[in-house]
């Protein structure tokens, strides 16, 4: 395929960040190596992007200097780096919509000179921050693409550890889209591209234009083979990687393991740090498995990766996550995933490769996940098919290449230089309805 010239709009893309910012650096770098990219980024990120020396053709910096220390203050005094709170998307949006006039600015004169094919807006992700850039392109003289979008997973009802986090913001996220530029992003948008089943119902009037990729990626050169050997007899190895939040349910993954642990049948590794983490330890000590768990809190992205490599099972059964990049690793990396069927964990896991339990009730995930833990403990033929199958699943599919390479099926389509890709997404749930 021809090689596309675009702008790439990541106000806080950052390749030695984690999350979105990490998800989205990369997503632009796999495009720069297939395309000619010139990658927009907020000068807070400029020292980590040019010191990465990724493969864009230029790195546009927009300078907001007095806007950017009241955004960086407030992170810092009000938020307290709480980047999980849904009030700090709703504080987010003059910044974010400041950011564009200020590329728009910088770059309008060069965008009708004819330097670029296409602008495709990677940030922010969530479909509640609106895009000035699809109103000022709105007649051209290039069109505007924009995802991978994801967010407004509703929460579901009957959870305590989702009342525990909920927001009293959530019941008002619908509101966004009476905010300047929020009907004009997507009546305007040239192509929507949603992550996740949930956002792709959202959008669902605009199927004639609308997407699915998958949020985030893995890079291929994690996905080598496995070297496990497990000796015969050898205990079952679980693991849990995430934030200890009680959205992420941490305590139905331990509620699910404990018959095994207490049989000595199973060890069970807890990556990740949080505000759970001493009701977690608590509610070992109560299950009586706490010599079978580790609590081991943040570790470095390659300990995480060389943990994964060394587990049978990553039981992740989150009540409420948009995306789970750890999902993409774990499959990559061999560890057979057990996770909640719901959001982006339920749309990338398919029974070829791992288990998705039904979101019913705390105690029915458990017996679920119970059940499926007791199995794969006394059949290792059955561990080891789906290891080898999900390797070779995250290998052809969700590899970053994989990714821009679907991502250029699209904008080619856009630019009305390929034919309309065939990107549906694996549950076509409902229209969601404002």
């Amino acid at each position: 395929m021809k090689r596309l010239r675009i702008l790439v709009l990541g106000p806080y893309c950052d390749p030695a960040a984690v999350s979105m910012p990490y998800v989205t650096y990369s997503h632009a770098a796999a495009l720069a190596e297939l395309h000619d990219v010139a990658l927009v980024v907020g000068s807070p990120s400029e020292e980590n992007v040019r010191r990465a020396k990724g493969p864009f053709r230029t790195i546009e910096v927009v300078r907001m200097t007095l806007l950017e220390h009241i955004y960086a203050w407030s992170l810092r005094r009000i938020f307290k780096y709480n980047f999980d709170t849904q009030v700090l998307t709703a504080f987010s949006y003059p910044f974010s919509v400041a950011f564009e006039w200020y590329a728009w600015r910088q770059l309008r004169r060069r965008i009708f000179a004819g330097e670029f094919d296409v602008v495709l807006r990677v940030l922010p992700m969530t479909p509640a921050l609106p895009s000035p850039f699809a109103f000022f392109l709105r007649k051209g003289p290039i069109p505007f693409v924009i995802g991978p979008l994801n967010g407004g997973l509703p929460w579901p009802p009957g959870f305590s550890q989702l009342e525990n986090q909920k927001e009293w913001i959530a019941n008002l996220r619908n509101l966004y889209r009476y905010l300047p530029f929020a009907r004009s992003t997507y009546r305007h948008a040239a192509a929507i591209i949603a992550a996740s089943s949930q956002t792709y119902s959202e959008f669902a009037e605009y199927g004639d234009k609308l997407f699915f990729v998958p949020e985030p990626g893995i890079a291929r050169s994690l996905c080598y083979g496995d070297s496990r050997s497990p000796a015969r007899g050898a205990k079952l190895e679980l693991i849990f990687v995430g934030g200890l939040v009680p959205r992420k349910a941490c305590d139905l993954a331990l509620r699910a393991a404990a018959p095994l642990l207490r049989s000595d049948l199973a060890r069970f590794t807890v990556l990740g740090d949080g505000p759970e983490r001493n009701r977690l330890e608590q509610l070992a000590r109560s299950l009586g498995i706490e010599k079978a768990v580790s609590f081991c809190g943040w570790l470095s992205h390659a300990e995480v990766i060389k943990r994964l490599r060394s587990a049978d099972v990553f039981v992740f059964p989150s009540l409420r996550d948009n995306g789970a990049g750890v999902v993409f690793e774990a499959l990559g990396t061999g560890a057979v995933p057990v996770v909640a069927d719901f959001g982006g964990p339920g749309d990338i896991v398919h029974p070829g490769v791992g288990y998705k339990v039904a979101v019913t009730t705390e105690n029915d995930i458990v017996a679920q996940m119970e059940k499926i833990l007791t199995e794969l403990a006394y059949n290792r033929d059955r561990l080891e098919q789906l290891r080898r199958q999900g390797m070779a699943y995250v290998r052809e599919r969700l590899t970053w290449d994989a990714k821009a390479q679907s991502i250029t099926r699209v904008l080619h389509w856009a630019v009305g230089r390929g034919p309309k890709p065939d990107l549906l997404p694996p549950k076509m749930l409902c229209p969601q309805n404002a």
